[in-house]
């Protein structure tokens, strides 16, 4: 009997041993990868550090922590006083992460500094065989200021949400393509530049001809390849309303050979074309909201093709091939 029981204290000892072994490979490895990222030039690729990086959580978790994030890309600087990233052992495909504020964002070039405060800012990711089934980020008590001269806010928000959904009907393991849908708003928004108050705005977006492996969304290819496969963005509803005013847009939009914007937005709103009257001028402001019917409601049609933005047959503005 004692035999027994030492045989079996060995043998818990033994995996215990093992386990603990296993989690810190497998926390060396995530904390290589993340610090691989600072490696990257900056410029193609965006590089990250941090100040200081942990990882926890043993035994069943991976809790990544990073003090004071810097992500470089080109002449924009953001620095994050700290985000967590973590993972279940038993379910590594689901990411959950939070960040500390205010974020700040430097624009070398420009010259311009912005913050971003929050109260909470959090996100989630779950992953099917390297493919997005979701993904959410949601802040409240937004704010976002000018921080140059001072701290003037630019716009703010009690809520602002952004949500991913794989479209599994659209997947085409063959291909090696998905697609998703996005949902985003933004509750009870101002923006006093844009004289917008109590702003409620919803976006619903659905994207086709991704990758499904989000391993290759960083790929330079990235774009040529969702022409090929036939992507389109298609523009399922915009609506936003502020009092009397209300802006509603729809429509898609597509890449031809060329790498040129193709595809068409409807584009209906009241109230709006009188509250841009002093910041957009005349004709300008009709040829993008158009002109009021019988009911007061202004409506037009905006066409992109051929690198140009057609409102009706009058092109107004060029777009570059996008590749």
């Amino acid at each position: 009997m004692k035999k027994r029981i030492i045989l079996l204290g060995s043998v818990v000892i033994g995996v215990i041993l093992l386990w603990s072994a296993a989690w810190l490979v497998f926390a060396g490895m995530i904390k290589q990868n993340i610090e691989a990222m600072a490696l990257a030039d900056g410029v193609l690729t965006p590089r990250a550090t941090c100040e200081t990086l942990n990882v926890g959580g043993f035994p069943f978790r991976f809790d990544a922590d990073c003090v004071n994030a810097r992500v470089v890309s080109g002449d924009v600087v953001v620095d994050v006083p700290g985000i967590r990233a973590s993972a279940l052992v038993y379910s590594p495909t689901f990411i959950r992460a939070s960040a500390l504020g205010p974020l700040q964002l430097t624009d070398n070039f420009t010259g311009t500094r912005n913050s971003v405060a929050w109260a909470g800012l959090e996100a989630s990711l779950r992953l099917d065989n390297w493919r997005i089934t979701r993904g959410s980020i949601s802040g409240t008590d937004m704010v976002w200021s000018d921080t140059l001269f001072g701290d003037a806010v630019i716009a703010e928000s009690p809520l602002v949400e952004l949500h991913l959904f794989d479209i599994p009907e659209q997947h085409d393991a063959e291909r090696h393509v998905s697609a998703l849908a996005a949902y985003a708003r933004a509750q009870n928004a101002s923006w006093p530049g844009l004289t917008l108050t109590d702003t409620n705005a919803e976006i619903q977006l659905e994207l086709s001809g991704l990758p499904d492996d989000v391993r290759y969304w960083g790929d330079p290819m990235l774009l040529p390849a969702l022409q090929q496969a036939g992507g389109k963005l298609n523009i399922v509803s915009i609506h936003a309303t502020d009092g009397d005013s209300t802006l509603d847009a729809s429509g898609e939009l597509g890449l031809d050979p060329q790498a040129m914007l193709d595809g068409q937005i409807a584009i209906t709103s009241t109230g709006v074309a009188e509250r841009i009257g002093p910041m957009i001028e005349e004709p300008f402001r009709t040829l993008v909201l158009g002109t009021p019917g019988a009911d007061g409601v202004y409506s037009n049609q905006l066409t992109f093709k051929a690198g140009a933005i057609f409102s009706g047959l009058v092109p107004i503005a060029s777009v570059p091939p996008l590749y």
